[in-house]
């Protein structure tokens, strides 16, 4: 009894997977029902071929105005200690912040081949140590500074922020 059973299920799920078998036939009769529609669709329009439009390069000079609102850039304060480098004047911009030191110094010899008179500052609450490109006592010459660094080739994700020491 148990034979015939087993033998009975496993015809069931046989004729079951024949049975939704797709038919090859049916998808090329489709497909050359289409194309046939396509290639007659084709036939009846005219084909036309256009001359591509060529507008002449206009060259104007680029008027560019610089709008710096200084008042508005943000600034973080933070009590930091110079590690390395000549010392910090109140407005400082950071390009980079690292928890090891080795990393900062990697980043302030780049900077420093590229022309920056680059520090590094200590922050010591954080734990963090700052890699500062340039430094100035005025807060519109730091915010012009930030801008120009933040589309240089040393901060191209335009992360360069200002530091206000305490």
């Amino acid at each position: 009894m148990k034979n015939s059973l087993v033998l009975g299920a496993a015809l069931c799920v046989a004729f079951a997977f024949t049975s939704c078998k797709s038919q090859e036939s049916a998808y090329k009769k489709a497909y050359e029902k289409a194309k046939a529609q396509e290639e007659q669709n084709m036939a009846q329009q005219p084909v036309q071929e256009e001359a591509p439009v060529v507008t002449p390069l206009v060259q104007q000079p680029a008027n560019q105005t610089t709008v710096t609102n200084v008042d508005n850039a943000t600034v973080r304060t933070e009590d930091v200690t110079v590690v390395s480098g000549a010392g910090l004047q109140a407005y400082s911009i950071v390009v980079g912040s690292f928890s090891l030191k080795a990393n900062a110094e990697g980043l302030q010899n780049t900077l420093k081949q590229g022309g920056y008179d680059a520090q590094i500052a200590y922050n010591s609450s954080l734990n963090m140590y700052r890699v500062i490109a340039s430094t100035f006592a005025d807060k519109g010459q730091a915010v012009q500074s930030r801008d120009a660094i933040r589309g240089s080739q040393f901060n191209p994700k335009s992360d360069a922020w200002l530091l206000y020491k305490k």
